[in-house]
């Protein structure tokens, strides 16, 4: 027989199989010997009073033995020979609208401007000890994208989207633990998630696709106004309807499909800084307990969102027990972002915090870039400015004008750097009371810190709010306005500053037929789980023209 209970226990119950079936043998009155086996199906920490207690939705087999899959297999069939279709871009997107159009009796060639995901990890490594970053190789281009090394969270609100499950399911076939299908916050972690990223990679091509690295896409073919393909960096063609899976940070594209008609249009963003804490802060603060998180609980998560001014001040991409890491995608660039490895076991909790700006901001930004003309005069920042004047004399903001200030924030960021990658950063204590930090505590962020005056510089309708964000904060928890917590800027890339529009449905393109934007560069999705269910809407309405036009 087989028994699901939905139980509250203490954390020392909840993570052994052994405790579990002691503690079902108690409070359910079954024999120990009888129950052959407890899975945990769901599983979540609550931490709202003193007593912490962990919630979970346990199946007991009883007299029965379970079976050996915890997930669910999907058989990816041969598809050589079988109509292509182009997927620009190994992320989340792409690799999930690849696998889809597997099943769906497609052929995928992946396009990949990067490097593969094991190779990627030089390049990274390098950032660190060189301040070199390579602009094909980086945090956010190559296969896996931006989130292969940036933690692996699998937590997501847009369960309207799409199946998740099924996405967790696919994860755990190509080797993630199946204790993503359980916690409340799934996470596969920095450390791990390279090797599922190879097994995605390993199906495509066994199943008859093809995965192209170090190949960047530099136009769309179109004929008639149908996207029939595209052109690559080292001059071949290849021929296909495109899923666009290009992630965030590609802007190359982003001025292509600009300057060649395709509609895109700016977007909100968020952009801020890393806050780093040590993790025992946190973990005391979640599990109000001086002692910290204890033997049986993992390192503590947070999440805080304020308005302020009419605009969301939050936490974002929080990364318990991990590190902050350079994640700019070009030279003269300085980026951070966050991560963790599967134990989330460092000394260091961070987190984006960021604030809501919307285009019209830009309306009255005045961000200027000190020595920009002597870094790069063929850049895009040199040539066009985010606000132009209309025939009718009025001023309006340029269609990349969320781009441009993206971009001019990361160089300024650089310029404060010592034009090296070298985070400028202040003490959170220091920030909120306009004061230069004289020293900076220790952190994770490998190429290192250099204090700065983040307050005088930053745009102040940025500061502004994060100061008033923090000092809220720091009311309903107690201890996380502190001066040992350490902001490093600049956190910019959250989501993409541009949205590629298409219909809703995603039958019928408004932009161009043929052409499949996709994910989180495309504008449809922020995190691993919302741009691979995206993918699979791509896959899924790419499949449906094909099938219809045969």
């Amino acid at each position: 027989m087989i028994y699901e209970y939905q139980v509250r226990i203490l954390p020392e119950q909840a993570y052994n199989e052994q405790s579990l079936k002691r503690y079902v043998e108690r409070e359910k009155g079954f024999s120990y010997s009888d129950i052959y086996a407890v899975r945990v199906l769901k599983r979540s920490i609550d931490a709202r009073q003193r007593t912490i207690y962990v919630n979970l939705t346990l199946r007991v087999y009883i007299k029965e033995h379970p079976s050996e899959d915890r997930y669910r297999h999907i058989d990816y069939p041969n598809v050589e020979g079988k109509p292509a279709v182009i997927v620009v871009g190994a992320g989340p997107g792409g690799l999930f609208a690849a696998l889809r159009l597997i099943e769906l009796g497609l052929r995928p060639i992946v396009i990949e401007r990067g490097k593969n995901v094991r190779e990627r990890k030089t390049d990274i490594a390098a950032i660190g000890k060189t301040h070199q970053v390579d602009a094909e190789s980086n945090y956010c281009y190559g296969e896996g994208g931006a989130g292969a090394y940036s933690d692996g969270k699998l937590y997501t609100r847009s369960k309207k989207r799409g199946n998740v499950d099924k996405i967790l399911h696919v994860f755990c076939q190509h080797g993630a633990s199946t204790a993503i299908l359980a916690d409340a916050h799934p996470h596969i972690g920095t450390d791990k998630l390279p090797r599922v990223i190879e097994a995605m990679r390993h199906t495509i091509l066994n199943s008859g696709g093809e995965v192209h690295f170090s190949t960047r896409m530099e136009t769309l073919i179109i004929k008639n106004g149908e996207v029939i393909g595209i052109t690559v960096s080292d001059g071949r063609s290849f021929y296909g309807n495109v899923i666009l899976a290009t992630g965030h940070s590609a802007r190359d594209v982003y001025r292509w499909l600009y300057a060649n008609g395709v509609f895109v249009e700016p977007k909100g963003l968020a952009v801020g800084v890393r806050l780093e804490h040590p993790s025992h802060v946190i973990d005391q603060i979640q599990y109000h307990n001086k002692n910290g998180r204890g033997k049986y609980l993992p390192a503590a998560e947070y999440s805080f969102v304020k308005q302020v001014q009419d605009r969301g001040v939050y936490s974002f991409c929080m990364c318990p027990g991990g590190f902050v890491v350079p994640a700019a995608s070009a030279p003269h660039q300085l980026v951070v972002n966050g991560m963790s490895p599967s134990n989330r076991g460092t000394k260091w909790s961070n987190s984006g915090m960021v604030v809501e700006i919307r285009p019209e901001d830009l309306l009255h930004s005045t961000l200027q870039v000190p020595s920009l003309e002597l870094i790069e005069r063929s850049e895009e920042a040199q040539t066009l400015s985010l606000i132009q004047k209309t025939s009718s004399d009025k001023m309006e903001l340029h269609t990349l004008s969320m781009m441009l200030f993206q971009d001019r924030l990361e160089r300024l960021c650089w310029e404060h750097g010592n034009r090296m990658q070298t985070a400028p950063s202040q003490r959170m204590g220091d920030f909120i009371h306009k004061k230069y930090s004289q020293t900076l505590p220790e952190s994770s962020y490998s190429p290192g810190l250099v204090s700065s005056p983040l307050h005088t510089w930053l745009p102040s309708f940025i500061t502004e709010r994060l100061s008033k964000g923090f000092m809220e904060m720091g009311k309903t928890s107690k201890g996380f306005f502190t001066n040992d917590a350490v902001m490093i800027a600049t956190e910019t890339r959250t989501s993409s500053p541009l949205r590629i529009t298409r219909d809703k449905d995603l039958l019928h393109h408004i932009v161009l037929k043929g052409l499949y934007p996709c994910g989180e560069g495309a504008g449809y999705a922020g995190g691993i789980v919302s741009a691979a269910i995206d993918g699979e809407r791509c896959a899924e309405a790419v499949a449906t023209y094909i099938h219809k036009i045969q």
